[in-house]
């Protein structure tokens, strides 16, 4: 026997296991949410394939809570900070506080702060200043933070899960590109519908209050991530995911009408990671230990809504993203001839 048929039942006995795993850890998740299936999906995803997760909506859609749900049901330490704009880079990372021991010599001792932890909840992100805002691109992007010329890591797995306000309401700051880029995913929280509404309504007005068990740990999200890693990925597909993320560009051979009319920047190398990270889990998901181009496409709004920037006519004609990535997606063609 080959050693390719040897390995077929063993690939298909972890996909089955993966599939069952986080299924799991979605009907967990669901005692405390209602709805939002995609945006569950959005924060599992991100989750193994150790990317971070930008939340928008208005509030009161359970973005805190789908976060604070999502920490207990993977058995993972948990902080939340709030972001005010008189937040400030210290009360995030921590700092260098004078301590004097039993013979009475003072030193430095470094006071962690609340991003040493394995899921952390930013809350409203977008109401604290860029300053403070700007503190996590170091965590976010090296797993790492540095104080007073000293590197501290953070403790694996380790993730950011912000939420924002849509920037037109009162007292909100853009969120700087460097950092929005450093977003796996942006995920749109919709208004529930009115049969999810009755739902919400019913859990959340009686005196039971369901309990959310912890199903999936540390480790075993990091084993997660290694299978998520193995899954093959054709060269076609990655090709295709480089064109599309050729399209968003003004100067590339791909580049579409749409994208120099309504666009002034395009979608960075980040984005082509999460397109294939997020097309690899898809795949998973679906029971399927290989990426297609559906895969793509199914991620790819997900993965570049915040990396294009849009020019005057863009803003001026309120074209959204989101649209823009539809027409991408429909004139893109699979193969390349």
């Amino acid at each position: 026997m080959s050693e390719e048929a040897a390995s077929k039942p063993d690939v298909e006995a972890q996909v089955s296991k993966f599939v069952a795993e986080i299924a799991g850890l979605r009907e967990e998740v669901a005692k405390m949410i209602v709805g939002q299936t995609e945006i569950v999906e959005g924060v599992i995803t991100c989750l193994l394939a150790n990317g971070h997760a930008l939340l928008e909506g208005v509030p009161g859609l359970g973005k805190t809570m789908l976060v604070r749900t999502m920490a207990e049901a993977v058995s993972l330490n948990y902080s939340r900070i709030q972001f005010t704009p008189d937040l400030m880079p210290a009360d995030i990372l921590g700092t260098n506080m004078i301590q004097e021991d039993e013979t009475g010599t003072k030193k430095y001792v470094f006071q962690q702060g609340p991003v040493f932890c394995n899921i952390l909840l930013a809350d409203e992100i977008n109401r604290a200043t860029p300053k403070t805002q700007s503190a996590l691109l170091e965590a976010m992007q090296e797993q790492s933070i540095t104080v007073a010329n000293d590197t501290f890591h953070l403790p694996p797995p380790f993730i950011v899960l912000a939420t924002q306000n849509p920037l037109e309401m009162e007292g909100t700051y853009p969120l700087p590109e460097a950092q929005l880029d450093r977003f796996m995913f942006k995920l749109m929280v919709t208004f529930p519908s009115r049969k999810d509404m009755h739902d919400i309504l019913d859990r959340t007005t009686r005196s039971e209050h369901p309990k959310v068990e912890p199903v999936i740990d540390g480790p075993k999200i990091l084993e997660l991530r290694e299978l998520v890693r193995q899954v093959p990925v054709a060269q076609q597909v990655q090709d295709y995911a480089i064109r599309v993320l050729e399209a968003t560009h003004l100067d590339t051979a791909e580049s579409l009408p749409v994208t120099k009319k309504y666009l002034r920047f395009g979608a960075s190398p980040r984005g082509a990671q999460s397109m294939l990270l997020g097309a690899k889990i898809k795949a998973l998901l679906n029971g399927r230990f290989s990426a297609s181009c559906e895969d793509i496409r199914a991620v790819a709004p997900a993965c570049l809504r915040h990396r294009l920037i849009l020019n005057f006519e863009g803003e001026a004609e309120g074209v959204g993203t989101d649209d823009i990535i539809g027409e991408l997606l429909h004139l893109v063609p699979e193969h390349k001839e």
